[in-house]
């Protein structure tokens, strides 16, 4: 009796050692999926400068607190890949989800951050295989279709879970970086995070971006 219990409870644990290494792998193996083509043009650290080419994405505009507003557009963006369209056709899943905070001009004032009044843009880029004529219509009119130009970016890639507290400091690292090499940008900051939210923390792969002006 006591040698069946034993095997019971042996059992038991490798179960949960094999979910619990099923946990770690699904986040990494999940997104291996397609990505944006970038040629690198220079490299420092965890500091790049890429050129992308032209790309299409669908992008849905959401106001309020960032990561509420991520939360919101990942869910209005991910029902059109999956068949909130016409004809309900499906899209291939993409890496990253980007989100970027609408610019506002002033006329005789700077641009300010005001909290939950914050517009963010959330993204999916669509996969290469599909153009502005045969991607399927969104049913949700907040879903649109945009072509993004070709851009030259300077990015920095960082691990573990992007707080608003580490994504200013990952900025801040970047912009000093930015002025050090006497670069221009244009834009705010561009955030790509690559993982499912389950993925844990040193497996994450997030991006911030900044468009290099004149290119």
């Amino acid at each position: 009796m006591l040698f069946k219990r034993s095997r019971i409870l042996w059992g038991l644990a490798g179960f949960v050692l094999i979910l619990g290494i099923a946990a770690i792998a699904a986040g990494p193996i999940m997104s291996m999926v397609e990505q944006p083509e970038y040629k690198a043009v220079t490299s420092k650290g965890a500091i790049e400068i890429r050129d992308y080419g032209s790309m299409i994405a669908a992008e849905a505009e959401v106001a309020g607190e960032r990561q509420a507003a991520i939360g919101e557009g990942f869910r209005i963006i991910a029902a059109y890949i999956f068949g909130a369209n016409k004809p309900n056709a499906k899209i291939e899943m993409t890496a990253p989800v980007q989100q970027q905070r609408e610019q506002t001009i002033a006329m005789t004032a700077p641009v300010t951050q005001q909290g939950d009044g914050s517009k963010w843009k959330v993204r999916f880029i669509m996969p290469k295989t599909w153009t502005m004529e045969t991607l399927p219509a969104p049913s949700d009119t907040r879903v649109r279709l945009i072509q993004l130009p070709a851009k030259r970016m300077v990015a920095i890639t960082f691990t573990w879970r992007a707080t608003d507290s580490l994504i200013a400091e990952k900025t801040a690292e970047l912009r000093k970086y930015v002025r050090a090499e006497k670069l221009v940008t244009v834009g705010e900051p561009l955030f790509a995070f690559y993982n499912p939210p389950w993925t844990l923390p040193f497996f994450r792969r997030n991006e911030i971006m900044l468009e290099l002006a004149g290119t």
